[in-house]
């Protein structure tokens, strides 16, 4: 038996043990711990917005990051910072931006595209004139303009620095919501993360790497915002995707014959509304006579088989959501706080992020209206555990995320 095999079995073990004990606790119990442990989640991270212990310095520069992990936390689980926490930190990520665009990893340091993205997303769930005033968006373009790599179509992380599928999806995001996506930013992208897509179906970080959940996702959303998903195999971007849930443990694993891990509830569990997304634009093109992939469609073609099987399935999953929402509350919850990768590891703001990311995912996957709230049947455990949504492809508060659209828009 291999390493990775017996990896695989123990944690398998470990998983069945916590399902077995819900599953035989009595009825105060089951309900104690399916339960969204809020409160202890919501001290766990204003904690971090204060003090962080010494440890953190290999944080430095990432620190929009932890700024983002945290605010966007707070904000699905319905708690914003109070007026002078949100001032300093609208204060602190003033310092850093730089002078040529684009956001650096703390005060002084260079623009890079993901803390630029982290910046950005911690303004807009902050929300309001003050925070969504600081962004420069003429400043930004500028930057995202002069990471764009005209040869490949990819993007450049920072001046002189490595180019992969992170850099697409950061830039486009920040320019779809920014309303500053011109055409430079889109030339030959989806050409660039079609180049990625790997034999397996899903999307390496760089031609000729392995598949792996957050490139998948970011390279799915960016061509998604950019209107060229037509190049990328999409039935193999599904079935591969759909093999990376745990039939165990229900959570996802980043990588083919990996462990799962809480942080791909997100990255793995939010490809799948995006998929339902492009299904249902599919559907109504074809119905009106045309077709994302094909100018026109034989009745007999395979891509009209495609379509018909679709319909079908629209207003299904294509995973198992509440398999999903199981793991990370039964696996994932830390008693005093915070949210962790598997049992037995510890907890951190980004696995705490992007589990509650994956919940309310999973919970609001099928929702047609971000206004609407999901049925029962849709939430594992209390309905109290029902998150605030997030928008599918950018991962910010969906309701301040709506604002921010508005405020931009209006300057525009």
């Amino acid at each position: 038996m291999s390493a990775t095999t017996r990896e695989q079995k123990a944690l398998e073990a470990k998983v069945s043990d916590v399902f077995r004990s819900f599953a035989s606790a009595g009825y105060r119990n089951r309900a104690f711990l399916s339960e969204l442990w809020r409160e202890e989640h919501l001290d766990y991270l204003l904690k971090g917005m204060t003090r962080l212990p010494a440890s953190f310095t290999v944080l430095d520069s990432s620190r929009p990051w932890l700024c983002y992990w945290i605010v966007h936390s707070m904000a699905l689980l319905d708690r914003q910072l109070d007026p002078a926490l949100q001032t300093d930190t609208i204060e602190f990520l003033k310092h850093c931006k730089d002078p040529l665009g684009g956001y650096g990893g703390g005060p002084g340091q260079i623009a890079h595209l993901a803390t630029t993205y982290a910046a950005v997303g911690t303004l807009v769930s902050i929300g309001g004139a003050q925070a969504l005033s600081s962004i420069d968006r003429e400043k930004i373009l500028e930057f995202l303009l002069r990471m764009k790599d005209p040869s490949s179509g990819g993007f450049r992380l920072h001046d002189g620095g490595e180019m992969d599928v992170r850099g697409c999806y950061t830039a486009i995001s920040v320019a779809y919501l920014l309303n500053i996506l011109v055409p430079p930013l889109l030339e030959k992208l989806g050409e660039y993360v079609a180049s990625c897509q790997t034999y397996e179906g899903g999307i390496g970080g760089e031609p000729g790497a392995e598949a792996h959940g957050g490139y998948t996702y970011c390279g799915l959303a960016a061509l998604i915002m950019a209107d060229q998903v037509d190049s990328l195999d999409l039935p193999g971007l599904l079935n591969w995707a759909a093999f990376r849930q745990g039939k165990v443990e229900g959570g996802f694993q980043g990588r083919t014959n990996k462990l799962v891990d809480g942080c791909y509830s997100f990255w793995q569990g939010g490809v799948f509304p995006l998929l339902q997304q492009v299904v249902t634009k599919l559907i109504s093109q074809q119905t009106s006579g045309s077709s994302i992939m094909h100018e026109e469609i034989e009745d007999d073609s395979d891509t009209e088989i495609g379509v018909r099987k679709a319909r079908n399935q629209q207003h299904r999953p294509f995973h198992n959501p509440t398999a999903l929402q199981g793991y990370i509350l039964l696996c994932c919850q830390v008693l005093n706080g915070g949210l962790i990768d598997k049992p037995g590891k510890s907890k951190d703001y980004y696995h705490t992020c992007y589990c509650l990311s994956g919940l309310s995912t999973a919970q609001h996957c099928l929702s047609t209206n971000p206004e609407d709230h999901p049925p029962s049947s849709h939430v594992f455990g209390p309905y109290s555990n029902l998150l605030d949504s997030t928008h599918p492809l950018l991962n910010f508060h969906m309701k301040r995320y709506m604002e921010a659209v508005d405020y931009f828009v209006s300057k525009a």
